[in-house]
């Protein structure tokens, strides 16, 4: 199982306004702190398996990518 915070799309566009900033002459220092709004859960079936594990099914039912 595996709680993954941002896409890689979603960290570029939480990244440039930054970026954004900081070339416009801003201290990154007095950037805002930003936090994750989205999370996604991702399972990888295969590898449970592979150990012994059983995944419940709420688990799956909840995941994302349920079986990667």
């Amino acid at each position: 199982m595996k709680w993954s915070d941002l896409s890689f799309l979603d960290i570029y566009r939480c990244a440039a306004p930054c970026v954004d900033r900081i070339l416009r002459g801003s201290k990154p220092a007095e950037l805002p702190v930003q936090v994750p709004v989205k999370f996604e859960m991702m399972v990888n079936a295969k590898a449970a398996k592979a150990l012994g594990l059983t995944v419940p099914d709420k688990l799956l039912v909840a995941a994302v990518r349920p079986g990667l």
